[in-house]
């Protein structure tokens, strides 16, 4: 009943079967890098790398007492934190470098913007199809020109006369 972590979901199953405590605080952490670090441990100290993504039926379906149930809350819980506080970053640029801020939320944008604009160019236009298409049905009449060696050529739309090397017959 266990799913695969996705990439959306934070690698807390990597400090699973690592079990170590957590003795000291490091320096120049936030309080979220604590709490990080606070659920790497448990999911470590609770010895599971798999369990169902929080609210889904499979997670549901555990028991309240299973490892699992746990490390899916602690991994939503810690999605949670880390969506809060890069919203809080975002509102914080927003209000400080509004122009800093834009290029951040639109880089993404603009990068597959600028990947589909190459792939775009490359295509004809519909000005362009339209333009070769009245070009292939107006071209003028293909000249009828007989070959010499090569046997008489039919004229269409004229049955029983043939065009032949140097002259037109008439059969």
């Amino acid at each position: 009943m266990s799913s695969n972590p996705t990439e959306s979901r934070p690698l807390l199953a990597v400090a699973a079967g690592r079990g170590r405590v957590l003795q000291a605080v490091p320096e120049n952490v936030t309080a979220g890098q604590i709490t990080g670090l606070r659920a790497e441990n448990q999911i470590a100290a609770l010895r599971v790398t798999e369990w169902p993504t929080y609210g889904t039926p499979e997670w549901l379906q555990l028991s309240p007492e299973d490892p699992r149930t746990y490390a899916a809350t602690l991994e939503a819980a810690e999605l949670h934190r880390r969506a809060e506080t890069e919203r809080q970053r975002l509102d914080d640029l927003a209000d400080s470098d509004p122009v800093a801020w834009y290029r951040e939320i639109t880089a993404e944008a603009n990068a597959e913007a600028a990947k589909r604009g190459r792939e775009l160019a490359a295509r004809r236009t519909a000005e362009e199809i339209r333009v070769a298409r009245d070009n292939a049905n107006n071209r003028p009449p293909h000249q009828l020109r007989a070959t010499p060696g090569w046997p008489p050529i039919a004229i269409p739309g004229q049955p029983g006369r043939y065009l032949t090397h140097g002259q037109e017959n008439s059969a």
